[in-house]
């Protein structure tokens, strides 16, 4: 089906972008990334960083050949709607590497106008994720 072949190229376009996006970040982090300021402020390490987003991406963008496993020709639709999810972690980890970065950085920024573009990632990641049930329980009320 082709809406499949579709969702598979954007998700391993996404996964390319990502990778090539922590590579650029990880390499302007400092060794220290400080990710909450405060009275207790909040730091990792950048290997800590580095580690735990590379274990992150491989164990969501693995979650595709599993379920392209399982489903390989009985639910298209249901890879597709997967293809997209991940696609849509993709992006929000981009976001949230990007705000580390910047968060980190020397620079003087007004960190409230990006809540709106964390925040708008993670609204994608859910509505996408409640697409495929609301989806899948309408097709069940339409079938009867």
């Amino acid at each position: 089906m082709m809406i499949v072949k579709i969702f598979k190229g954007v998700w391993f376009l996404s996964l390319l972008a990502t990778l090539a996006i922590f590579m650029y970040v990880y390499a302007s982090l400092p060794e220290s990334i400080l990710v909450r300021e405060g009275e207790v402020s909040q730091s990792i390490s950048r290997d800590g960083l580095f580690y735990s987003t590379l274990a992150l991406l491989a164990v969501f963008n693995a979650l595709i050949f599993i379920i392209s496993r399982l489903y390989s020709s009985k639910n298209e639709y249901f890879q597709a709607w997967f293809f997209g999810l991940v696609t849509f972690f993709n992006l929000f980890l981009v976001v949230a590497l990007q705000f580390l970065n910047l968060y980190n950085s020397q620079e003087r920024f007004d960190y409230e106008s990006i809540g709106l573009i964390i925040y708008g990632s993670i609204g994608l990641v859910i509505t996408w994720s409640f697409l495929w049930p609301v989806y899948f329980l309408a097709q069940r009320f339409i079938n009867k």
